[in-house]
């Protein structure tokens, strides 16, 4: 069995094992980390030899963490990373390059019907019949998408958000709620077999699926890192916030994951103010008096325009994982749209959560 996992920030970890009688046999850790001194790479694979199969993550690294002889440095390693290859070598998971990525660029389109494309584009994945996807939307208004589980009344004003005109949308995802303006903000969204999570926790998806664009920051000077649960910061600020949401493949068979990202390019934080409703607690949470201080545009910290940031960031995904440009079909236009007004666009559907 073979399993990889890119530690965050960090180096490639690559894992070949079998499993003989329910417990791990002839373990060899690799990859371009740095470990120190020497025979810490030997320990590390005596640690894994025996150990029961259906070992968690932490279980593994407690074992490798027991066994590392003392002094011993790993840079760009750690044992969690280690622990999460194995388990992804056990689980058969896939790799970003196993497969052909799509790219999705289209014109503006509105709140309602990102919403539905994102539902449609995930399912056709799940279902074989659309290649993972990487979508990069453009917004055809203002709006407030809040999460699956929020309440509408404690997350938006509705006077602000009348009198700025700003539509109020609610995802399939989790999380927390976004404040989007043309112009202003950067959203993809990522569709991608579960295959390629198999092995992670929720969590550890998170940092997995944000870590290509972490690259893509860095190459604009930007140092980036992921915060969990769900943001991406710098030492400037929040900069972008993460949700998903998993899709079961026909017949409950293995499914999707829609992995969405809504980067903030530049913000009118006083208008953000007045259509959510921010409380103490949140942003106290964060460490932070104001919710000016809690989002940091990518304008200022890049200097590019945001097409520029765009296209850089497309680029950088195209040099790691191949994609080419795709898009969406008529028969998955025409279901989004009628998801749109059914569903997503519907009173009920919004306010499900009061």
């Amino acid at each position: 069995m073979h399993g990889e996992y890119k530690v965050p920030g960090g180096k490639l970890v690559v894992v070949d094992l079998d499993v003989e009688g329910g417990v791990l046999r002839h373990a060899r850790v690799a990859g371009d980390f740095f470990l120190e001194p020497d025979e810490a790479l030997d320990a590390v694979d005596h640690a894994l030899e025996g150990a029961p199969a259906d070992t968690d993550a932490a279980g593994l690294a407690a074992r490798i963490d027991a066994a590392m002889p003392e002094g011993t440095v790993m840079y760009g390693l750690t044992s969690e990373g280690i622990g999460i290859a194995v388990r992804r070598a056990l689980a058969h998971a896939a790799d970003w390059t196993d497969y052909d990525w799509q790219l999705i660029h289209e014109g503006p389109q509105s709140p309602a019907l990102h919403m539905a494309l994102d539902e449609v584009l995930t399912t056709e994945v799940a279902a074989g019949r659309r290649a993972p996807t990487l979508r990069v939307w453009e917004w055809g208004a203002p709006s407030v998408i809040i999460g699956s589980f929020q309440s509408l009344r404690n997350e938006v004003d509705p006077e602000g958000a009348a009198r700025h005109g700003i539509e109020v949308v609610r995802r399939i995802s989790g999380g927390g709620a976004m404040f989007v303006e043309p112009g202003n903000t950067i959203t993809y969204s990522l569709s991608v077999p579960e295959a390629l999570v198999q092995g992670l926790s929720f969590q550890d998806s998170y940092a997995y699926l944000d870590d290509w664009v972490l690259g893509a920051l860095a190459d604009m000077g930007i140092k980036a890192w992921y915060q969990p649960l769900n943001d991406i910061a710098t030492d400037q600020g929040k900069i972008a916030g993460a949700a998903q949401k998993r899709v079961v493949g026909p017949g409950g068979g293995p499914g999707a994951v829609l992995h969405h990202v809504t980067m903030s390019y530049d913000i009118d934080a006083d208008k953000m103010l007045e259509v959510l409703r921010i409380g103490r607690e949140k942003l106290s949470d964060k460490g932070t008096k104001s919710a000016k201080k809690r989002v940091d545009p990518l304008r200022r910290q890049t200097g590019l325009a945001r097409e520029a940031v765009i296209e850089r960031m497309i680029d950088s995904f195209r040099g790691r994982y191949g994609l080419v440009d795709g898009k969406v079909t008529p028969e998955e236009l025409a279901r989004a749209r009628e998801l749109a007004r059914s569903k997503f666009g519907a009173p009920e559907w919004t306010a499900r959560v009061p």
